[in-house]
């Protein structure tokens, strides 16, 4: 596994943590007035996780994880991330990608790691920072 690939996995690890932490925090209030359990179970982690990556990508360019793995998300221009280029990373990340893994994993080494599929499809690259 290449470095930037490692990094990128710790830095969702990370990320993955902290909107699970949000998630039970907003579930706490969300059951009293949602009864509905895949309510709970798929879109509210979804919405969270979402938000949370969406803003922190549109502000810095990297999300919490990202700087603490001294990563940073830029388009392939090296310019600031569109807000549609977030929405189509997340989106298709979360669907057609894990399809693209199970079909062909050395796709995700490409670049040394810096460009998934999803970063392909969105126009994006994972640069390393100091």
């Amino acid at each position: 596994m290449k470095s930037i690939t490692k990094k990128r996995t710790k830095a969702f690890l990370i990320d993955l943590a902290i909107s699970t932490a949000v998630t039970f925090s907003v579930e706490y209030f969300l059951r009293k007035k949602v009864k509905n359990e895949a309510v709970h179970n798929v879109v509210t982690p979804t919405v969270v996780m979402w938000a949370l990556e969406y803003t922190q990508l549109r502000k810095s360019g990297q999300t919490i994880g990202y700087k603490k793995m001294g990563l940073a998300l830029t388009d392939k221009d090296n310019r600031v991330l569109s807000p549609n280029q977030i929405v189509k990373r997340m989106a298709y990340r979360d669907t057609v990608s894990t399809f693209d893994y199970m079909k062909n994993a050395k796709t995700f080494e490409k670049q040394d790691g810096a460009v998934f599929p999803h970063d392909r499809y969105a126009g994006t690259v994972v640069r390393e920072v100091e």
